[in-house]
Parts: C-alpha cells; sequence; structure tokens
C-alpha cells in the first residue's frame, strides 16, 4: 500500500507523524542546527515560484516611482538640514580615518578622460545594468524571479524612508571650494547650470537622496545575482568587480560619502531580511518542490499492486 507524504517546501524532506525522522519537529517546522526558521508570513499562493505577469512587474515599478517622486519633494523643503547632516557625516568619518572622498575626488579629476568617463558612469550604468539584471532573471530564472525582485523593492521602500527621514547633502553640494562637482566642471551631458543630478534637471532628480546610496545597493544586488547564477566564470568575475568599480565612481564623483555606502549595505541587508520573513527561504538557496512524494508503508500492500503482481506471474508461467 502506498500513501503520499507532502513535501517540505523549505528542506525537501518529507513529514512523518512526528516529523523527527525526516529533519523536522513535531510542528512540522525545520530542525536545522542552530538557526531558527524565519518566515514565511505570506499564504503559500502569495509566493509561487513562477515567473509573474509582466504587466504586473510595469505597475509596481510605476508605484515605486511615484513613491520616490512623494519623497523627492519632502525632501527638497528640508532647508539647511541636510547640508548639516553631510558636515556632520564628514566629520564622523573624519574620526573613524575612512574619509577619502576629498583625496579621490580631487586625484581623479586631474585626469580628464577618467573623470569624464566616470561621470557617463554614474549616469547610465546604475539604470542599464540593473535593468538588464531584472530581464535577464525575468527570462532565464523565473523560478527565482520573485525572490530577487522582492529583494529589490524592499530595498528601496527602506531606501526611500531613509531619505524623507534623513535627507543629506552629497559632498559636491557642501561646499565648491572644496569638492568638485564634476558633471558641472566637464559639463557632462551639456550640463550648464550645475544643478539636478548627473545631469538631469533637479525636478527629476533627489539632490539629497544621499543616505543610503542606492547606487552602491543596486550594484551589489546585481553583482550577488551574477555571481549565483551566471554560468560562465568570467561573466562571474565582471559581476563581482562592478561594486568595486560603482564605490570608486560615486566617490570620486563627489555624489556619495563612504558612509553612504555602509548605509547602503545595511539597507541591502535589511532587504534580504524582509525577503526571508515574507516568503521564508533564502533567495539563492534550494528551491522548494511544488509536488508530493509517494512513500511506500511498511508492513502493508496496496489491492491493485498485489492483482498486477499475480497478473504477471500467471502471464509468465502462460509463455513458458
Amino acid at each position: 500500500m502506498t500513501t503520499t507524504q507532502p513535501l517540505d517546501k523549505q528542506s525537501g524532506s518529507t513529514r512523518s507523524g512526528t516529523g523527527t525522522e525526516n529533519g523536522t519537529n513535531g510542528t512540522g517546522t525545520s530542525a536545522k542546527r542552530g538557526f531558527p526558521k524565519i518566515g514565511p508570513i505570506l499564504p503559500a499562493r502569495l509566493r509561487p515560484v513562477n515567473r509573474p505577469t509582466m504587466w504586473i512587474e510595469i505597475a509596481l515599478i510605476g508605484i515605486a516611482y511615484y513613491c520616490y517622486r512623494v519623497t523627492q519633494n519632502a525632501a527638497s523643503t528640508g532647508g539647511s538640514a541636510p547640508y548639516h547632516r553631510g558636515r556632520d557625516i564628514l566629520s564622523l568619518e573624519h574620526a573613524l580615518h575612512i574619509d577619502i572622498e576629498h583625496w579621490l575626488n580631487h586625484t581623479i579629476a586631474k585626469v580628464g578622460w577618467l573623470v569624464v568617463g566616470m561621470n557617463y558612469y554614474y549616469a547610465t550604468l546604475h539604470f542599464i545594468v540593473t535593468i538588464a539584471v531584472f530581464i535577464w532573471v525575468y527570462l532565464k530564472f523565473p523560478d527565482r524571479y520573485r525572490a530577487v525582485r522582492t529583494v529589490m523593492f524592499a530595498m528601496n521602500g527602506v531606501a526611500l524612508i531613509g531619505f524623507y527621514l534623513y535627507a543629506v547633502a552629497p559632498p559636491r553640494l557642501l561646499d565648491p571650494t572644496r569638492f568638485i562637482d564634476t558633471f558641472c566642471v566637464h559639463h557632462t551631458w551639456g550640463e550648464q547650470t550645475c544643478s539636478g543630478v548627473a545631469g538631469l534637471s533637479g525636478s527629476m532628480t533627489n539632490e539629497f537622496a544621499a543616505m543610503p546610496s542606492l547606487h552602491i545597493g543596486w550594484a551589489v544586488w546585481c553583482a550577488l545575482a551574477i555571481a549565483h547564477l551566471a554560468k560562465r566564470k568570467w561573466v562571474k568575475i565582471l559581476g563581482i568587480l562592478y561594486p568595486v568599480a560603482t564605490f570608486t565612481v560615486i566617490i570620486a564623483t563627489a555624489q556619495h560619502y563612504v558612509m553612504d555606502v555602509i548605509g547602503g549595505l545595511v539597507t541591502l541587508g535589511a532587504a534580504f531580511l524582509v525577503q526571508r520573513i515574507l516568503q521564508g527561504r533564502p533567495v539563492y538557496g534550494a528551491l522548494p518542490h511544488p509536488d508530493p512524494v509517494r512513500m511506500p508503508q511498511q508492513g502493508a500492500a496496496d489491492e491493485d499492486d498485489v492483482a498486477t503482481a499475480w497478473a504477471s506471474a500467471r502471464t509468465v508461467r502462460l509463455k513458458d
């Protein structure tokens, strides 16, 4: 006789009566040594592993952009507070001996072709690489996409809270005699007014969205996806180097502080935690198995199986 045992979607093991023989406790939760199970708080129907509808994804992006514009308008009325916070961050970095912004900004600014290249890097790759990774995961790894996307949206949500509560002016806005606004000096994208971010007008961007740095958060998000999912070694290496290059660019162009980078990494870590609580599994861990496993029950036999066996044996005897 056979019975159908439900498969544990997180560990891949089956659950028996007590669960102790299959790596689970009596409540059906994972009994992994030293690591308590986190989540999920969403019901199973709200955390599938199939590819979502593209129109839903586009709608979510639209909602995220609207939230960004709301925080942008709120930050623009911050008065002098963002500038005071920027100076406080520099003072903290000086005490920690990590204030490399001025040195790197002036060192790179001496090499015209390099700083112009960094300007275009800052203005373009932040979006191009992120969108490319989004599409790549959506098309090639549909079973991973929802978890990867959840991390991105959670990171942006946490960052927007930071922008709203703690608007910070970037180094280039603090003191023009100390930091060089590389976009303004080299007229990248035809920038002449020295306002806005990366050549975009101030009405389109939030100039006080320095802490945390989404440039580094998005770059590390891309790097993790590429490192875990890409098959070619050289692609993995490029993915890992991408946030390193991004860190150099955002500091050299006086767009961010070192503490912004730390804030971006903390924000990304919080986003991974949010995803784990919502979906109950790591982004790049073992995928849940949707199908039940049929397990034989000891000491019994199914009547249909017995009948089939007798019929097979009889057929063999007749042939003999």
